[in-house]
């Protein structure tokens, strides 16, 4: 009897376990997000070199004086073979981007979080976890095995200028009470009040304000200094123009003790305190708010399944991004209804998009898949980007081109979709009269009739970049700075490029040309010359010199070459993307490489120049493709590198690596 109910305990016991466990629900990401992201750590670790970040990383962190550098970033208790997880999310007053964390060495991280906050700042301890700020806006929370990141914005409610309402509708009149209000963030009930925490609390606020009035006497001080050298030499001096972002020259600048102490304006610096204190309270209490929602649940994130649809758990990084949100809620959305046609624009950004991020060995991969929130205007949406396809159009795509843009669409069905976002945009103000003017269309020009005119076939291909003076005028000023106005020349890049797109009706684009070639008004820049027509500008001092068009075997070109037109000699690559442009309904290329080369005359300085070499031998080419899968249209686009990178995602360590020691090599001074 006694063996069977100490069984009994024991079951009991255990069940009371479970129960208590499964109890912690998983924290459901805010409501309000329209940004979530997860990171592979998994994948992602094993291709960061630290050895070469490290240095690289410590350089950064080590000019700012009042922090400890830390050596060794691979080592800050942070499990990066772990998945990350980000969000974002606003209303009209609160901004908050948060990040997730595992943490596999607890003393590690928070030596790691001791070298990053201000010196003197106390570490908060709650029941279930501790929390800091290291920086007016920024707070870190940890436990044994979780940490979390929270950046909070607040912008105290004004009065709206975007609608009649007296209040900003995210808060109410109170600043406390508008934390209150956010139901994302308001987990806890009021506690009763404890005069030990308000005792800590009122000293972090004296602490605070201490360093904002350091910091202002600081910047008081730096202004008066340029004050003076104005005065004294009405410029900035040459060696130190940029004065905003630098202490000053010593050798440039009389010394400090030369002026007087900053006179500070008491009244007005102790008010600017009272709102950044104020504005500090609200935003501690929002990510206080967040913490305790997350160190309360079973430290999972319960995210919906829609932001998940089109996740690649072998992707490096996965985004999603709800613009619906983002663009018609909170202030945006304020802005968007001042608009004429903003219910239209409502309509049409009301979607998302989901991106997958690969980091290959030779390329970086984006795969983006978007999708309108209402089924019956994505198909109509997916139907434009059922085109025919036109061969005529690749044959103008040739290896020696620096990049070419196709589009092979349904020209119909985009008439079709504008309709669609209309129908369902609600009561606007001129959505009957565009309705009437879209059906009065759809009547004269028929699909048939469209389609024969524009198809929604076509082709822009950038033959290369050439380099042409141009007069331009320029200011120079005297002594007494009396304006002179002064002509000079310069060097600009001028594309030529060839813009083609197929027609079924040669005849009515003929008609267009003779009109612009004749009419008393358009024939002073537009002529006719042989099989082509022409615009050219009397003055001559644009960056084009003259344009071409011409109407040929069911295609209408936009030129700026007559040889362009002619089909191109095509290697067995350039035969590669001619089949890729007619599969695809969009499709393009990029020589980065290319491009930088036909930009050289636009780098004029040493460093300029350097960081121009620089471009030359590292950067690579773009291509992206777009067609309709599933219930989406997905684009991807590829980046190919051209160095000697472990990966591609060290190439960007590596390229940013350079362009540092670029920016550094120039503050040394020359050696005569």
């Amino acid at each position: 009897m006694k063996s069977i109910l100490l069984k009994t305990q024991t079951i009991t016991f255990v069940l009371f376990g479970f129960m208590l466990v499964f109890a912690q629900k998983s924290m459901k990401l805010p409501t309000d997000a329209v940004f979530y992201m997860e990171i592979n750590g998994k994948q992602l670790n094993q291709k960061i070199n630290w050895q070469k970040l490290n240095p690289l990383l410590h350089e950064l962190t080590k000019k700012d004086k009042e922090k400890s550098s830390w050596n060794d970033y691979s080592k800050t208790g942070i499990k990066y073979d772990a998945t990350q997880y980000h969000y974002a999310s606003f209303n009209d007053s609160i901004q908050t981007y948060t990040t997730h964390f595992i943490v596999d060495n607890k003393e590690k991280f928070q030596e790691f979080i001791n070298s990053t906050k201000k010196k003197g700042q106390e570490i908060s301890k709650k029941n279930s976890y501790s929390y800091v700020d290291i920086d007016d806006n920024v707070f870190v929370a940890w436990n044994n095995d979780r940490a979390v990141l929270s950046m909070v914005n607040y912008t105290k409610p004004y009065k709206d200028m975007w609608s009649n309402a007296a209040v900003d509708s995210a808060t109410t009149v109170t600043d406390s009470a508008a934390v209150a209000v956010d139901t994302a963030y308001a987990v806890e009930p009021e506690k009763a009040f404890d005069y030990k925490e308000e005792i800590i609390s009122l000293k972090q606020d004296i602490k605070y304000l201490k360093e904002s009035i350091r910091d202002n006497n600081k910047e008081i001080v730096r202004i008066q200094k340029d004050i003076k050298y104005l005065e004294k030499n009405h410029k900035y001096p040459k060696e130190n123009v940029d004065t905003q972002h630098s202490e000053g020259d010593p050798d440039v600048y009389p010394k400090e003790e030369e002026y007087a102490e900053a006179e500070v304006d008491s009244a007005y610096q102790k008010e600017l305190d009272s709102v950044r204190i104020e504005n500090f309270k609200i935003v501690k209490k929002i990510a206080e708010g967040r913490f305790d929602q997350y160190f309360s649940s079973n430290l999972e994130i319960d995210v919906p399944k829609t932001m998940l649809t089109f996740r690649d758990p072998h992707s490096d990084v996965y985004v999603y991004t709800d613009y619906g949100k983002m663009v018609n809620e909170g202030i945006y959305g304020k802005m968007m209804k001042q608009l004429e046609f903003w219910q239209f624009l409502r309509n049409a950004y009301n979607s998302d998009s989901s991106y997958n991020l690969y980091f290959d060995k030779d390329k970086v991969r984006l795969v983006n898949n978007y999708q309108h929130k209402d089924p019956e205007t994505q198909k109509t949406i997916s139907s434009v980007y059922k085109g025919k396809k036109n061969k005529k159009l690749a044959e103008l795509i040739n290896e020696k081109s620096i990049g070419y843009y196709v589009m092979n669409i349904n020209g119909a069905k985009s008439f079709d979709m504008m309709y669609s976002l209309l129908q369902d945009s609600g009561e606007g103000e001129y959505k009957k009269e565009m309705e009437l003017m879209m059906e009065t269309m759809k009547i004269v020009l028929d699909e048939e009739a469209i389609t024969k005119i524009a198809p929604g076939n076509g082709i822009f291909v950038l033959n290369e970049l050439k380099s042409k003076k141009v007069e331009y005028t320029d200011y120079e000023y005297d002594e007494d700075y009396n304006e002179k106005e002064v002509k000079k020349t310069k060097d600009v890049a001028v594309p030529n490029f060839t813009f083609a797109f197929a027609t079924e009706n040669e005849g009515y684009w003929n008609r267009v040309f003779n009109v612009l070639a004749t009419n008393k008004h358009t024939s002073k820049k537009f002529s006719k010359t042989g099989n082509f027509y022409s615009f050219k500008d009397a003055k001559g001092d644009g960056y084009m010199d003259q344009l071409y068009f011409i109407v040929k075997d069911g295609i209408v070109y936009l030129t700026s070459a007559t040889e362009n037109i002619m089909p191109q000699n095509q290697s067995d690559i350039s035969k590669q993307w001619a089949k890729d442009s007619s599969k695809y309904p969009l499709s393009g290329r990029l020589d980065m490489q290319k491009l930088v080369i036909g930009l050289e005359k636009e780098f004029k300085t040493p460093s300029e120049r350097k960081t121009l070499d620089l471009f030359r031998k590292n950067v690579g080419e773009v291509y992206f493709k777009t067609e309709v899968k599933g219930d989406s249209v997905e684009t991807e686009m590829d980046y190919k590198i051209k160095n000697s990178s472990e990966n591609s995602l060290m190439y960007f360590f590596d390229l940013f690596d350079e362009i540092f020691k670029i920016k550094e090599s120039e503050k040394k001074p020359q050696i005569l």
